[in-house]
């Protein structure tokens, strides 16, 4: 139905890189997923040399699965690990060995995966600078190509799974600052490359090459060396981006079935990005993936005068200058060192609905 929707796009329907995510899509059955892939490759052509990577849970898949992932086609595979001390598994209900964990990667690695990556997450219960220094250094032997260290966001209101975590367990907004900046140093010690914000990866791997040659591109789902291929998302909840525009499906299963049984698109919002959306995305774009911004080079893109159009928003970033975090002078502003840690909140001085919304966040609940 969307492959059918884009008929009016000249040229074939080329992907460049796909992703099954969205939680832990392997437990499917090996035949749905055949089916699964065989219907994509019926309505796209999946290039060659293309990234088609892979969501896993080390719990969930055995080497017959992963054999048969490398046989479909996926060349790179993101394993959920979050962390490895047990206090943390049992408190968020996911326990998970070191073996098993190895296992699946040692598995990828014998089926032409070209790239594996980990998953951690920090701000978890019980969590410690200590414990999470032996979480990184059992990854560290792992070998992986990338990693990914995200902040855990805690929303008992949203995620039902949730509210069986006390928050008196949650470390605090220092604690979890300790964490972040020992990870990076950690890691960077280790050899990989600080990409930006949450992701690590080896010299050599792409992420890494394209952020020194300047052409890293970060979207809604992560780091990425495409910078303005349209997204076609399925499923639950999803978010699209076709040219200047994005849209997100329907949350219920219920909803998604109906629209598709009606031979509807379930699409129930979207926007379209105004010239303003499109500066501003640009900048924290640049923010978010070079950790520096040209000034010149914004006002010559968009015909505008930087220091008028955006003169409240440097106003504000004149305490985060004073602390330290960053540099602004006529040509250049630039993140420095501490301000990598925090490069999410200097970023957030430029988005329009945030300020508009007046969610003005401190560093502690953005940390």
């Amino acid at each position: 139905m969307q492959a059918a929707a884009l008929e009016g796009r000249d040229g074939e329907h080329e992907v460049i890189q796909l992703h099954w995510g969205g939680g832990t899509p392997t437990f499917l059955s090996h035949a749905e997923m055949r089916q699964l892939m065989g219907e994509t490759r019926k309505h796209f052509k999946l290039l060659e040399g293309g990234e088609y990577s892979i969501e896993v849970d080390p719990r969930k898949v055995d080497t017959a699965t992963v054999a048969l992932l490398g046989e479909l086609g996926f060349n790179r595979m993101s394993v959920g690990v979050q962390d490895f001390d047990e206090k943390v598994q049992v408190a968020v209900n996911r326990v998970q060995s070191e073996e098993e964990t190895y296992s699946v990667i040692r598995d990828a690695r014998a089926n032409g995966f070209k790239s594996v990556s980990v998953d951690l997450i920090y701000g978890l219960p019980h969590q410690t600078v200590m414990g999470f220094n032996r979480t990184i250094e059992r990854v560290l032997a792992m070998d992986p190509d990338r990693l990914s260290i995200y902040n855990y966001a805690h929303m008992p209101s949203m995620f039902k799974p949730q509210r069986r975590i006390n928050d008196g367990d949650l470390p605090s907004a220092d604690t979890k600052l300790q964490i972040l900046a020992l990870a990076i140093r950690k890691l960077t010690d280790a050899g990989y490359v600080f990409i930006g914000m949450d992701h690590f990866a080896k010299p050599d791997d792409e992420l890494a090459v394209a952020q020194r040659q300047g052409r890293l591109h970060r979207n809604f789902q992560g780091y990425s060396t495409y910078a303005d291929c349209d997204m076609l998302s399925f499923g639950i909840s999803s978010i699209s981006k076709v040219g200047p525009s994005y849209y997100q499906n329907v949350k219920t299963a219920d909803e998604y079935y109906d629209a598709l049984d009606t031979g509807t698109l379930p699409v129930f919002r979207g926007i379209e990005l105004t010239a303003d959306d499109i500066l501003r995305r640009s900048i924290i774009q640049a923010l978010m993936c070079h950790f520096e911004l040209s000034i010149e080079s914004i006002e010559s893109a968009h015909l505008i005068n930087f220091r008028e159009y955006f003169e409240s928003e440097l106003e504000d970033m004149k305490e985060m200058e004073r602390a330290g975090l960053l540099k602004i002078d006529s040509e250049w502003i630039t993140v420095l060192p501490p301000g990598r840690l925090l490069v999410r909140i200097i970023s957030m001085v430029f988005d329009r609905y945030l300020r508009a919304g007046r969610q003005r966040a401190t560093y502690s609940k953005v940390i």
